[in-house]
Parts: structure tokens; sequence; C-alpha cells
């Protein structure tokens, strides 16, 4: 019996006690023998498709970290094999860490501390793996914290006020903490408040904390962490500390987050109430303040700006003017009124060039506004009318370049990651393989010699595995077909799965026909499905190029490579193409001919119902999508699932079926209406796609309209331009689909009013104002009912789009809100729209 063959029966078992009790009894040669057989095992386990989480080895991963700490000789070796990839997937427990230590603590103190900074250094955000092991490692051998921002991270995660004083990290790391990396990695409240507590006991210096903070905040910029403000004013600086930085707040006015630019101002304020604030500083913030878009930070100036009113007016009567004369040039009508308000008083004080810039400013005022600007300041300018924006379709995607060599296509699958918008890199990997495979296929096998043979990657098992584990799938498949096969019998058949959308399989089932190809040792020369445009569509000449080539090696089409090529061909072949293809004898090009000629897949009728099913912790929103259309590859139904794989690629795939695409993104989008991600940026590709825009295309674009993401409404509001671009925007369905889902709760109409007003800011107005028009025609009251909330942002976005459409309409409704009196926002909206489209009627109501 050797050494290895005693400790197996522990490993196989999953006994990391008994495992690391065994290890620590072993002699140096015995040490070095198992640390030879555990290498082998590992490699064999990953040479067989046995990733980290998967069958049996799964329950040998903890200890074998026990063997690697214990068995292998170096401290570079050590920190190598705890940080395995297959082994990260691991169940976790906090005894581990205390086994390994014992493990090593009989080494030499300099390979100990070699080991702490070596692990130290691994350690990677989010994951934090091995952080407790370093952090032990680090405070036993008293080596030198490294300068790593997941280090940090760690630490702030595990600080607490009440232990801090004995952590012998303190006094290195607590003067680092502003200076780190980590805070952008998600510094949160509650680390925040320890470090409060800290500066409180005497632990952290205060001036340095405070000068830490503002000095991270400055750095920071626009990315300034709201949370980092939040410290700041729990300090709660005095008066000195205040003014010993006040031109450090009022540089942070310009480019920081709303939270933070409010908590300098909060300063700043406290500061000029106590008579000790500059007025070169004074002017300076509040010329800041004007020029930022945000009103939470207008509002803020205007409250300034009034609260020095009094003694100090005429002398901050020019520097009051000249930031309320930007401020009249909001779009916002409440702030518009209350500017206007401030200004009229100052009119007696006032010097020419305060005058000057509010008369100017007044041009662009409603006509009441105008007319007290009027009387105050004398007699203004001619109402000043911009000019509208042009109307521009966001450019469409670009087309990588082939790969133009097998060195260049090992480079970039090592690269490959994947992501959301990875869809064409994906198409251009599959086509290189299947190119360079037969081009070249030793030169191409000798390039992807380093990454197969040393693999730091996971060989896709099944079609839920992520599209990087695919498509390293099909290169393995070529470049080891035996470790291939092995991986293939020990999976489901084909890699197919139940648990996999129709769009998604219709992608993997062409990475798995490659791997069947590769498998059997043979070759496949082209694929008919590679994009020829940056929209997803394949050039029909292209594609008859590629088939023509593919008869002449004596090589059948792939299905699914074939279904996907013909579902990306344009809407319209002309007729010498379609009798091109009508000229082939194969099965795909009878297929190619046919479908070419018209018999090709009709587009879907559409019906949607939204729902919500509520649980003890969530409410969750969806959509129930039902299609109508011929089975053609299993799209036919609309598979739904909260987090599909790829709905960023879904597009791409039906570049020629809009509709079909937004029928399959819908309960996604409708999912994901709430989350905080960039969801709707499948938007823009689908606006790219061709085919009639209907209910599904106006549904996606309504919840995309209403997502909680500011940058996933931007996204749609891009959408809704190119759409207005090409003709193609489906007012009327969109209309009833905005409707429906804010009547019924299902959406928030200021969510809904911002998208609006971003197009039409951007030249989107006609489209716009029509969709709002709708809108208003069923949302605004009937008289004596209370208006519903975001009313008033949606008809200043209307109003935002009237303007410039020369919009006229006859709304019974908006016209008796505009006839109320009362000054909320609300009724002022009204009164402005009204006088905007109206047909002649005149406006009473104050």
């Amino acid at each position: 019996m050797t050494a290895w063959n005693d400790l197996y029966p522990f490993i196989r078992g999953g006994d990391v006690a008994r495992t690391a009790r065994l290890v620590a009894g072993l002699g140096p040669a015995d040490r070095k023998a198992v640390a030879a057989e555990a290498t082998e095992h590992v490699r064999k386990a990953v040479r067989g498709g046995q990733p980290g989480w998967a069958g049996e080895f799964r329950h040998h991963i903890r200890p074998l970290m026990m063997v690697g700490a214990g068995c292998l000789g170096g401290s570079a070796a050590v920190a190598a094999w705890l940080f395995r990839r297959e082994f990260r997937r691991r169940r976790q427990d906090p005894n581990d860490v205390a086994r390994i230590l014992e493990l090593v603590r009989d080494r030499p103190e300099p390979w100990r501390a070699d080991l702490a900074r070596r692990v130290a250094a691994r350690v990677r955000l989010p994951e934090l793996d091995h952080w407790e092991l370093a952090a032990a490692l680090v405070r036993e051998t008293g080596a030198e914290p490294p300068d790593n921002p997941a280090f940090m991270a760690g630490w702030l995660n595990e600080l607490r006020a009440e232990s801090a004083a004995a952590d012998p990290l303190l006094p290195v790391l607590g003067p680092r903490v502003f200076e780190s990396d980590a805070l952008r990695e998600g510094f949160s409240v509650a680390e925040a408040m320890v470090l409060d507590e800290l500066v409180r006991a005497g632990l952290l210096g205060r001036r340095a904390v405070l000068d830490g903070v503002v000095g991270r905040l400055l750095r920071d910029g626009q990315n300034g962490l709201p949370v980092l403000a939040n410290l700041h004013d729990w300090l709660a600086p005095d008066l000195d500390e205040t003014a010993s930085r006040a031109k450090d707040y009022v540089r942070l006015l310009p480019p920081a987050p709303v939270p933070v630019a409010e908590s300098a101002v909060a300063r700043l304020r406290a500061l000029d109430e106590a008579g000790r604030l500059e007025e070169e500083l004074f002017a300076e913030a509040v010329e800041a303040l004007t020029f930022r878009p945000e009103p939470r930070l207008l509002r803020a100036v205007l409250s300034w700006l009034g609260a020095t009113a009094g003694p100090r007016a005429a002398g901050r009567a020019d520097v009051a003017l000249r930031a309320l004369a930007e401020t009249i040039g909001h779009e916002a009508l409440v702030l518009q009124e209350r500017a206007v308000r401030l200004a009229v008083p100052l009119a007696p004080v006032a010097g020419e060039e305060g005058r000057a810039a509010i008369r100017e400013a007044a041009a662009t005022l409603p006509s009441e506004l105008r007319e007290r600007i009027a009387a105050a300041y004398g007699e203004l300018p001619e109402e000043y009318e911009p000019a509208a924006p042009p109307l521009v379709a966001a450019p469409a995607p670009s087309l990588p370049p082939p790969v133009a060599s097998p060195d260049e296509l090992a480079r970039e699958l090592a690269g490959f990651r994947g992501q959301h918008d990875d869809a064409s890199a994906f198409e251009r990997l599959l086509a290189g393989l299947a190119e360079w495979s037969h081009r070249a296929p030793d030169v191409l096998r000798e390039a992807l010699r380093p990454w197969w043979e040393h693999p730091r990657h996971s060989y896709g098992q099944n079609l839920d595995d992520e599209a990087e584990h695919l498509l390293n799938r099909a290169f393995l498949a070529f470049a080891a077909p035996e470790q291939s096969r092995g991986i293939t019998s020990a999976n489901w058949p084909n890699g197919s799965s139940p648990h996999c959308g129709p769009i998604d399989r219709l992608y993997r089932a062409r990475a798995f026909e490659l791997v069947a190809v590769f498998e059997r040792g043979a070759g496949h020369p082209v694929l008919l499905a590679t994009p020829t445009t940056g929209t997803g569509h394949v050039d029909p000449e292209v594609l008859l190029d590629r088939l023509a080539l593919l008869e002449a090696s004596g090589a059948e089409a792939l299905p699914a490579d074939l279904a996907q090529a013909l579902l990306r061909l344009p809407r319209d072949v002309d007729a010498a193409t379609a009798a091109r293809a009508r000229t082939f004898t194969s099965d795909a090009g009878r297929a190619c001919a046919a479908w070419m000629s018209g018999d090709r897949l009709p587009d879907p009728e559409v019906s949607c119902e939204p729902y919500s099913t509520s649980d003890y912790w969530s409410t969750k929103k969806s959509v129930r999508v039902t299609l109508t259309l011929p089975p053609v590859e299993g799209l036919d139904t609309v598979w739904s699932h909260d987090y599909p794989e790829l709905p960023n690629w879904w597009a791409l795939a039906l570049p020629s079926h809009r509709e079909l695409a937004a029928a399959h993104l819908l309960p996604h989008l409708a999912h994901a209406a709430e989350a905080k991600s960039g969801a709707a940026a499948v938007l823009g590709d689908l606006a790219h796609c061709a085919g009639p825009a209907g209910t599904a295309t106006a549904y996606a674009l309504a919840y995309g309209m209403g997502h909680a993401d500011s940058a996933s409404r931007s996204s749609t509001a891009d959408a809704l331009l190119t759409l207005a671009a090409r003709g193609e925007t489906p007012v009327e369905a969109l209309g009833a689909a905005l409707t429906e889902l804010i009547t019924d709760g299902y959406l928030k109409l200021n969510r809904v009013s911002a998208t609006l007003d971003e197009a039409a800011r951007a030249g989107g107005h006609d489209v716009v104002w029509a969709v709002a028009a709708r809108l208003l025609a069923a949302l605004l009251p009937a008289d004596g009912d209370r208006p519903r909330t975001g009313l008033a942002d949606l008809m200043a976005a209307a109003a935002t789009a009237a303007r410039p459409a020369k919009a006229q309409a006859d709304l019974p409704a908006l016209a008796a809100m505009a006839g109320r009196k009362g000054s909320s926002r609300v009724a002022q909206e009204a009164r402005r729209l009204h006088r905007l489209v109206a047909l002649g009627e005149s406006v009473t109501g104050g």
C-alpha cells in the first residue's frame, strides 16, 4: 500500500478532517509521492470532462486542498493549487482555514510569509475566494498586506468596531482605505458605519478620515460613492472643519452624483449662514449648481438663493440673477415658475448684467411668466423658438472581419467570455473554426495546443452551460476528439436539454453539430448561417456561394446551420438570385430556393396577456405570449424563463422576423422591468430588424419605456428613434400597450414619460406626440377625478414634443384641467400643454 492509496478512500468520501490528519503525519518522501498522485488525479478528472462542480469529483475538492497544502513543496505551488479553477465551486467551511494553517505551520517562517503574500495577491473580486486564509497567514507571519483591492474589500467586510483595536492589520490598512480601488467594488453602508465608529473611538484619525473621504470624492468625480457622503455627514464636520475644506466642497459640485453634491451644498449653506463663506466661493458654487440638469440640485440652489434674500440681496443680485436665468431655461415648469418668483423682487437692486441675463432667458418662458418678468424688467426680446433636432436613426451594429489565421483564432478563443454583447464574436469564432479546420487543420491544431493541453476553462456539458463553455466544447472536439467523445458519452445526447429556450437551442445546436462532425473525424468547410451584416442578415448570393462550396466538398448542410441561415435571409430576394437557387440539387439547395421564392416563415399573430404572481418574498410581473405560426425549429411557441441565457443574441438570430424575436423577448423584458439591469439594450437590435412591427414589438417597447433602469430607458428611446426614422413605429399598438400596462399597474407613468421626453428632445417629437396624444386621451381624469400619479410628467413630455411637432389636438379633458384654478404642477402643465395644442381656445385659471 502507498500513502496515496491510504488517503484516497477519505478523499473520495469527502472526509476533510481525516485527510488533513493523515497528511499531517506523512514523511517527506510520502508527501512528495502524494503530491504527484494528487496532481495526476486532478489532471485526469479534467481530461475526462469533470468540471469543479460535477459528478463524484465535487466531493474530492476540499480533501484535495488539504493534500496540496500539506504535500506540495514550494509556496508558489501551494498557492497555485489552492486557487485551481476546478476547486472554486466547493462547499465553504470555515474549519478548512484552520486545517490549512495547521498543515503549513511546520514550514520555515520565510516560506510561510511567501505563501501569505502569494495567497493574498491571488484573492479576487467579487468572490474573495481564500480571503480568510490570506488574512490569517498575513496576521500570523507579519507579512506586508498587499495593495490588492480584493484584500482590502475582504478586510472591510469583516471589520468590526469591537475587535478592530486588536487587529494588526488596522494600522496598515486603515490609512489606505480611501486610496484603494476596493471602494469601487461595493463599499457598503455597514462598512461606512464601522469606520464612523472607529473614528469616534479614536482608532482612526478624524482629520485623516475627513480628508480621505473628501479627497476620494474629488478623485472619483461623477463616479463618487454616495455612501462616502453618508460617512462624511455622520462625522458632522463643524464650521472650522467645513471652512478648511470649503474650496473642495465647491469643486465637488460640477461632477459629483446628486447625493454627494447635496451633502456638499449642505456644508456650504451652513458656512454661508454663519457668514463664513467667501463671496467668490458663493458665486462659484451657485454657478456650478445651475449648470447641473438634475431638478433636485436646481431646487437646492433655488432654496439657497431664496434664503439669501434680505440684507445681502443687493450685493448678490447679479450672481443670483445669472443663476436664475439658467434655471428659467430648464424644461420643468415648476422650476421656471419658482425662478421667476425669485427674480421679480430682485429687479430694483439688479445691475445691468443681471437684468440682461433675465430678459434674454425669459424668451423661452410661457406667456404668463414672460408677462411677470416684463413687468419687473421691461420689454423682452421676441419669443425664441428653438430649432427641432433632426431625426436620425442609431447606426446599425458593425460586423467584425473574418478571422485571418489559425493563430488569431486561437487568441480570440482564449479571450471569449460569452457576454451579452458577444453574439457577433460567437459567430465569428464558430465560422473561423469551420474554415480553418478545413483549410489548415494541422496548423490550427498546433495553434490550439496550449489552450487545450493546459485548460483553465470549462467545457460545456449540456445546453444549460454558458456560451463560453459551449464554444470551448466545439473547439475541443476538433483539437482533441477523443477527449470530446468522453465528455459526450457522459452527458445528455447531443447536448440537448429540456430547460433551454428555442432560440438559445438554435445557437447551441449549431455548436453541437460541429462537435458531432469533429468527433466522427470529419470536417465541415463552411457554415451557411454566419452573418454578412451587423444586423445578423445573410446576403442571399453569399449563402448560395457557401452552399456551392459545401456541395463541391461533398458535405451535407448541417440542419440547425441551414435553419439559421434561412431565418437570416432578407425578406426580399431578387428574381435572379432566386433563379440561381433553383439550380442547386441538394436538399439544402431546394430549401434555399423555396425560401427565396416566397415559401418562407410567415409573420406571426401575437397576443399578450400581462399578469403578476405574488409569494411570501416578492411579486413577479410577466406576460403570457401566444403565437400563431407554423412549426419551425420549435419557434412556434414562446418558452418563458426568468433568466434566459442569451436574450441579447435573439434579434441577431431573427433579423428578418422582428415580431417573432420580440415575442420571445417579451417574458424576459417584463420580468426584468424592475431590475437594475440593461435588459432593454436588446431593443436597439430589435429596431434594426426587418418585418412588421406589431403587438409584440409594441409591448417590448412599452416594457423598455417603463424599465426601472435609466440606461434601459435610454436604450428604448434610441430604439424609438430608429423606428421613427425608418417610419416603422407601431404608434397605435404602442399607445394601446402603454395604456393597458399603466392602467393595470404594470408600468409607472413617470418612467414612460421620461423615455418619451428623451426621445422627443432627440428629434422624435412627431412620433412622441402621436403616442403621448393617445395616452393623454386614455389617462386624463374625468371631471372631479384625482389625476393619476405621474400625469404631470406625461403632459410635460407631450409639451416638449408638441412645440416642434406643431401639434394641435382636441382634448376636452385637457381643456377642463387647464381651466381649473390652482398652482399645482399638474395644473400648470395642463395649462401649458393646452395653450400649445388647443384649437384657438382660451385658457383661464390661476
